[in-house]
Parts: C-alpha cells; sequence; structure tokens
C-alpha cells in the first residue's frame, strides 16, 4: 500500500523505488518470454491471442484485488504483451532455420 507522502518529492522517490522494481521483474518477465519461444512452432503459436485473453482477464481480477484501476493495468498489459510478442517473434525466427 501507498505510504502517505508529504512532498512532491517524497512521492518522486516513491516512484523511482517502484520504477527500479518493475523495471527489474520486467526483465525477470522478459527473460521467460525468451525461453517460452524455444517451445512454439510458429508465429501463431508466439502471438497466441487466446492467452493473451487469459492474462489480461487474470490480471484485471488482480487489479480489483489490489485496488488497482483495472482499465489501467488492462492497458499497461496490452502494451507490454505487445512488446514481448515482437521480442519473442525475433527470437523464434531466430531459432526456426530458414
Amino acid at each position: 500500500m501507498a505510504v502517505n507522502c508529504t512532498s512532491l518529492e517524497q512521492v518522486r522517490e516513491n516512484i523511482d523505488r517502484l520504477d527500479r522494481q518493475i523495471v527489474t521483474l520486467l526483465a525477470e518477465r522478459g527473460g521467460f518470454v525468451s525461453q517460452a519461444a524455444r517451445f512454439k512452432k510458429d508465429s501463431d503459436g508466439v502471438k497466441a491471442p487466446q492467452r493473451v485473453e487469459q492474462v489480461i482477464a487474470k490480471v484485471r481480477d488482480l487489479a480489483d484485488t489490489a485496488g488497482a484501476n483495472p482499465d489501467v493495468t488492462e492497458q499497461v498489459y496490452r502494451a507490454m504483451i505487445a512488446a514481448f510478442i515482437q521480442q519473442e517473434l525475433a527470437e523464434h525466427a531466430a531459432l526456426t532455420p530458414d
């Protein structure tokens, strides 16, 4: 839960602290995305629209439980997933012989 800040500087320090944690978690998630490319047969498997919608439904529920805005959470996740799909497509292509 967010601490009650008494200054804008304190707000920014806390946002910076959270950004460090978020980027670390993105790096960890990206490592798993890279591993996933090895298990997928083709680019359709990488894109996996049904899986994307499962993840979106899950994070909307998590957001609701955590007191986050589900719409904002969905937008962030859709952008993140799209970026990771591009990364995974490139890695999958590199693993697939011509």
